[in-house]
C-alpha cells in the first residue's frame, strides 16, 4: 500500500469525522456549532478531491469514500440540524420534525446519482450536498443576524418546506454553475465571476449569516445563465 496514494483517503475520514463530531455537537443542543462543522467537512471535501488529483491517485475507492463520508456531514448533519430546529418549536409527541429527514435521503439518493451521472463535468445538474448543507446549517445564523426574519425562520412549517424544497432540488435535473474555469474569458465565465464577486460581497458584510442568501443567489444566477441560454 502506497502511503501517497491513501493521502486523499485520509482527509476524506478527516471530512467524515468532523460530520460524526458535529452531530454529536448539535444533538447535545448546540445547534450553531453544527454550521462550523459543515464548513469544516467542505475544506476537507474540497481537498481530497484536490490533492488526489495533484499526486494523480485519483481511485474507485476513494470515489466511494468520498460519497459515504458526504452522506454524512451534508446529508444526515444538515438534516439533524432542520430536526432540532424544528423540535424545538413544537410540542414534543410532534411529528413534526421528522419531515426534515428527507434531507440526508436525498442528499444519499443525489450522491449516488451524481456518481454515475457523466454529464457533471462542467456544470452541476441538481443542488450539490455541500451547497444545500451551507445553506441549511447556516440558517440559524441569518435568523439571530435578522430577529424579524428570525422569528419566521423557526416556523416549523417554514422549516419542513425548506427541507423538501432543498431535498427535491438535489436530485432535479435544474444545471447549475460550477466553478471550473476552461478560460479565464469573462464573457464565457460572466455568471461564474459575478457569483464570486457577489459571495465574496456577502460574505464580508454578513459571515455565516449571508451564506445562505450566497446559495439563493447562486441557484438565480444558474437560473438566469439557463435562461439566456436557450434564448
Amino acid at each position: 500500500m502506497k502511503i501517497k496514494a491513501q493521502i486523499p483517503n485520509l482527509l476524506t475520514l478527516l471530512n467524515l469525522l468532523f460530520g460524526v463530531v458535529g452531530i454529536i455537537w448539535v444533538l447535545n443542543g448546540n445547534i450553531l456549532s453544527g454550521a462550523y462543522f459543515v464548513l469544516i467537512a467542505a475544506v476537507f471535501d474540497f481537498l481530497d478531491g484536490f490533492v488526489a488529483r495533484l499526486l494523480k491517485v485519483q481511485s474507485a475507492i476513494g470515489k466511494e469514500l468520498d460519497s459515504l463520508a458526504d452522506v454524512v456531514s451534508f446529508g444526515v448533519l444538515p438534516g439533524l440540524i432542520l430536526f432540532m430546529m424544528t423540535k424545538n418549536e413544537v410540542q414534543s409527541a410532534s411529528l413534526l420534525p421528522y419531515l426534515t429527514l428527507i434531507v440526508p435521503m436525498l442528499s444519499a439518493y443525489r450522491l449516488a446519482k451524481f456518481n454515475l451521472d457523466t454529464r457533471q463535468s462542467d456544470r452541476f445538474i441538481g443542488l450539490p450536498t455541500p451547497a444545500n448543507a451551507l445553506f441549511l446549517s447556516t440558517l440559524p445564523y441569518l435568523a439571530l443576524t435578522w430577529p424579524t426574519l428570525g422569528s419566521w425562520l423557526y416556523s416549523p412549517v417554514l422549516l419542513i418546506f425548506l427541507a423538501w424544497i432543498f431535498a427535491i432540488l438535489l436530485i432535479s435535473e435544474l444545471p447549475l454553475i460550477a466553478l471550473k474555469f476552461k478560460s479565464l474569458s469573462f464573457p464565457k465565465n460572466r455568471f461564474r465571476y459575478i457569483l464570486i464577486i457577489l459571495s465574496i460581497s456577502i460574505f464580508a458584510w454578513l459571515q455565516l449569516a449571508g451564506i445562505p442568501l450566497v446559495i439563493l443567489a447562486y441557484i438565480g444566477l444558474s437560473v438566469i445563465e439557463n435562461a439566456i441560454g436557450s434564448e
